[in-house]
């Protein structure tokens, strides 16, 4: 038989259990709920902060040493003709380039062989050499074809950079052979063996071409600049000037004219990250004002409106963008003496035109006014890193918040069993009480019953 319905008692004891729980329960349930809801928001507001403090931590990182400010451009008056880099080192100037000539592989090819690649050539031992290295290649009679030799060429183990491919005209096939490394150094030779002697047909020298045709001469690269002459093995030059590196593509002429090389400071990167700078910062700015923000119309309030952390890391950004960097020339020695300055509502504005006047005029006071040790974004960069530290302000923050998350956690885990021990109490209590119910009513009913019978008996006496 269900509970609330023993003897036909009218009492619903798990409804009127439950909302007597329910009603026990409201009240601290409320209270984990905003206590639940607010450390969740401060956890949200303070990984927001911590984003954009990173973020920003990131653009500071490509201004906080003078060393990324040594960056170098190297701009060709004709690309077609040469290209160049230029490193820390590279010191600002213009330099005529004239390319006497390119360094180039040498190639030869052999006289014709009337059946191709078939055409058999004889056995015996080919040393080929390019330079002073040299390797040797074992022909026998079962490998000793023109293809066949190519083919042990190409393969060899120790190969020191021979290619040889077969060119195929209408006098026959013609071996050729070409060195993988340029400069004058790396000239090829070819010397036979051993065997039938018909390997003979393929030696080739500079002083003996045999019946070999120089295709291409082995030869260095030479430059002329500043009326210094260089040559070079390869068409890639490092520190003829210092500190550069010349990419030579075609030779100058009478029509083309030197190449003119312009050697200054990067001003085009270095402006990309002095903006990214102030676009991380307003950024940060930006959050930074919508976690302390108050709307007086609807009374919301940001969920670091007053927070000490917020206000002291707002405060310590804002006094390291304005002060003077020491050491410095006045014009200087501050963000905005170069065009960086501070608006009304908190974030950096840039002069285009004065920062730009700034690095022409001197460069490398604006790379100290940034990147030295007492640098605006050496000292930001040291703030915002100590910020976000593991043993950090906001770092314990973050911890003590996670720990007052688990410690709601635990107290609803315990209102849901101090719950369900109340419940249990109740649902004894109101049983009882239901069964006693049920038995007065049974009892109530017996007493009418002999009453009725009483008042039938007296009726019955008097008749």
């Amino acid at each position: 038989m269900a509970i609330g319905a023993v003897g036909g008692s009218q009492i619903d004891v798990q409804s009127l259990v439950s909302q007597l729980v329910a009603a026990e329960r409201a009240r601290p349930e409320a209270q984990i709920e905003r206590d639940s809801s607010r450390v969740t928001t401060q956890i949200s507001a303070l990984g927001q902060l911590m984003g954009g403090l990173s973020t920003f931590r990131s653009a500071l990182s490509s201004l906080n040493t003078t060393g990324v400010f040594s960056t170098r451009s190297a701009t060709s008056s004709q690309d077609a003709l040469l290209t160049a880099t230029a490193g820390a080192k590279a010191v600002p100037g213009s330099y005529d380039i004239e390319i006497l000539q390119l360094a180039q592989a040498q190639q030869v090819s052999s006289g014709a062989f009337a059946e191709g690649g078939a055409s058999v050539v004889g056995t015996g031992t080919l040393t080929l050499s390019l330079g002073e290295r040299s390797f040797q290649v074992e022909i026998t009679e079962a490998g000793s074809t023109l293809a066949d030799i190519r083919d042990a060429i190409n393969s060899a183990a120790d190969n020191v950079g021979v290619r040889a491919t077969l060119v195929h005209g209408s006098d026959g096939s013609h071996l050729v052979l070409s060195s993988s490394d340029t400069g004058a150094a790396n000239t090829i030779t070819v010397a036979q063996s051993g065997g039938d002697g018909g390997l003979a047909q393929l030696e080739y020298s500079g002083a003996s071409p045999g019946g070999y045709t120089l295709i291409k001469a082995a030869q260095d690269a030479i430059v002329n600049i500043a009326n210094a002459q260089t040559t070079s093995a390869d068409n890639t030059i490092a520190n003829a000037i210092d500190g550069v590196t010349l990419t030579l593509k075609q030779p100058t002429s009478e029509e083309s004219g030197p190449v003119t090389l312009t050697v200054g400071y990067d001003q085009t990167s270095v402006t990309t990250r002095i903006k990214s700078f102030v676009t991380a910062y307003n950024a940060l700015t930006s959050q930074v004002a919508k976690l302390r923000s108050y709307d007086a119309v609807t009374g919301t309030a940001g969920p670091m409106l007053g927070d000490s952390l917020l206000n002291s890391i707002e405060a310590e950004l804002r006094r390291t963008l304005s002060s003077a960097v020491p050491g410095q020339a006045p014009e200087f020695a501050t963000l905005a003496a170069i065009g960086i300055t501070t608006q009304l509502d908190g974030t950096l504005g840039v002069d285009e035109a004065k920062l730009q006047k700034a690095l022409s005029g001197n460069f490398e006071a604006v790379g100290k006014l940034f990147g030295s040790q007492d640098g605006i974004a050496a000292r930001l960069f040291t703030q915002v890193d100590a910020r976000l530290k593991s043993d950090g302000a906001i770092e314990t923050r973050s911890k003590n918040l996670v720990d007052q998350q688990q410690a709601i956690s635990k107290r609803k885990d315990d209102l849901d069993a101090r719950m369900v021990v109340i419940q249990q109490a109740y649902l004894r209590q109101f049983t009882r009480l239901d069964t006693l119910l049920s038995q007065l009513q049974v009892t109530s009913s017996y007493l009418s019953q002999q009453i009725d019978s009483l008042g039938n008996l007296n009726k019955a006496s008097s008749r």
